[in-house]
């Protein structure tokens, strides 16, 4: 299998340049939230909105159960509803706490924390499942695919490889096993539901001897996860090293979208292996079935 990417403009009044921070899409609008500039400094609590179509950025106004600063989160999208899980907050604490998002009402709600569900964590993964309406979470980023929440891969206090799914309708989590060519251990990558797959992408896999104070060896792959099947398969995105290619990154913002017709991951910023924060924009639509 395979995949191309795409840069894309930006306008008007975004969210600057940062890292382990979380956008998701809901239609043509990609949201934007949490992250930090300076390592392990949470910027701020402000939800931003990306319009696709016009290529402009704009905060929004936000009430109701607004989540604290944090960095290290994930979000994805079950119809109009974004949904927040997890994070690092100014106090280097992991976090577990659900929230949701209403994009039409601009409100936030505090769903679940504490003992419920997955384990604290951060620079973490969570795909929607819009067909099931379920949450994936793997240890690391998440996605949004068949209606579910699923979170993949990770941090929490190392590298992880796990896979975990959220049902929205029954609240409850479970774990999935996975075969095939997985990636390895790794935090701080992107991944997105796409048809009837999770596909991530980049993510640390050798951790810097500074922490977060430093750039790790970060990757510049894709895979893709049949959410069926549990298996994995490594995509080729032959313009590795081109124009429009990201390369190597972690840390950034991602979430599942469409444009032009086709299905894809849009990735935001991130950090790159000179330890710069970056503020560019790319959409990979991988050859998947069912991805336009």
């Amino acid at each position: 299998m395979a995949g191309t990417w795409l840069k894309l403009e930006q306008k008007g009044s975004g969210p600057g340049a940062r890292s382990s921070h979380a956008i998701t899409l809901v239609g043509d609008t990609a949201y934007a939230f949490g992250g930090e500039f300076a390592p392990r400094v949470p910027v701020d609590n402000t939800m931003y909105a990306f319009d696709l179509n016009t290529q402009t950025c704009s905060a929004l106004h936000a009430t109701g159960d607004v989540p604290p600063p944090r960095v290290g989160v994930t979000m994805a999208a079950v119809g109009g509803t974004v949904y927040l899980f997890g994070g690092r907050d100014q106090e280097h604490k992991e976090l577990n706490e659900l929230y949701s998002f209403d994009t039409a009402t601009g409100a936030w709600a505090l769903l679940s924390s504490g003992g419920d569900g997955s384990k604290h964590r951060s620079y973490h993964s969570m795909v929607a499942d819009a067909a099931g309406g379920r949450l994936y979470v793997f240890s690391w980023p998440a996605a949004h695919a068949g209606g579910k929440l699923w979170v993949v891969y990770g941090f929490g206090g190392e590298e992880l490889d796990d896979v975990h799914c959220y049902d929205p309708a029954t609240g409850r989590w479970s774990a999935v096993e996975t075969a095939g060519d997985k990636p390895s251990s790794r935090s701080v990558f992107c991944a997105a539901g796409i048809g009837g797959h999770v596909v991530v992408f980049g993510g640390e896999v050798d951790p810097s001897d500074l922490g977060h104070l430093g750039a790790g060896k970060f990757s510049a792959e894709a895979f893709a996860l049949d959410k069926e099947t549990g298996a994995w398969t490594r995509l080729d995105d032959a313009a590795a090293g081109a124009e429009h290619h990201p390369g190597p990154r972690g840390w950034c913002a991602f979430a599942a979208g469409e444009k032009d017709g086709w299905r894809g991951l849009l990735v935001y910023g991130g950090n790159s292996p000179t330890n710069d924060r970056l503020d560019d924009m790319y959409f990979f639509a991988p050859a998947l079935e069912a991805a336009r």
